[in-house]
């Protein structure tokens, strides 16, 4: 049903934006040996390699965000939780996943604000001239994308599915 197809879009976008997670840290990766390699046998290293890691370190860790959430892969305080009933941890985990939702909406909201300011002022970085608004815009979407896996997670809750 409907909810069945919400479980496997939020999967699917998560799994998604985990290999563009993995892309960005791969090339980050290279990057910096490819410039500490040049830098020390060729005294040539390549310009604005800080910058570039910067941004790509955000991405990297923004596109993570929602298959770690959606894997539960998060360290979790769950000692206290367990010591309730069924029904009390179920609300609990409910609670805390409303509370998580409203924090993610406003940080996507905002980053969304914030990457148009980022746009309109053409803001870019300083060596490579790279706009910043694209990332700002990436991370919302990595905002609102969590939002749907947290839903997912009250789904699961109320399906009994959620361990």
């Amino acid at each position: 049903g409907a909810m069945g197809a919400i479980l496997w879009i939020a999967e699917k976008l998560s799994k998604l934006m985990s290999v563009i997670s993995g892309a960005a840290l791969t090339f980050i990766m290279l990057l910096t040996v490819c410039d500490v390699f040049l830098r020390y046998f060729f005294d040539r290293p390549i310009i604005g390699t800080f910058e570039i890691v910067g941004l790509g370190g955000a991405v990297a860790i923004g596109f993570a965000l929602p298959i770690t959430s959606w894997m539960r892969g998060h360290i979790f305080v769950d000692f206290f939780v367990v010591k309730f009933p069924k029904a009390v941890q179920g609300l609990i985990n409910i609670i805390t996943r409303l509370v998580s939702i409203g924090l993610f909406y406003l940080i996507g909201h905002n980053l969304i604000k914030y990457g148009y300011d980022l746009y309109k002022s053409g803001e870019v970085s300083l060596t490579r001239q790279i706009p910043f608004y694209p990332v700002a815009y990436g991370m919302a979407v990595c905002s609102f994308i969590l939002c749907l896996v947290l839903i997912c997670d009250i789904i699961k809750i109320f399906g009994g599915q959620y361990e």
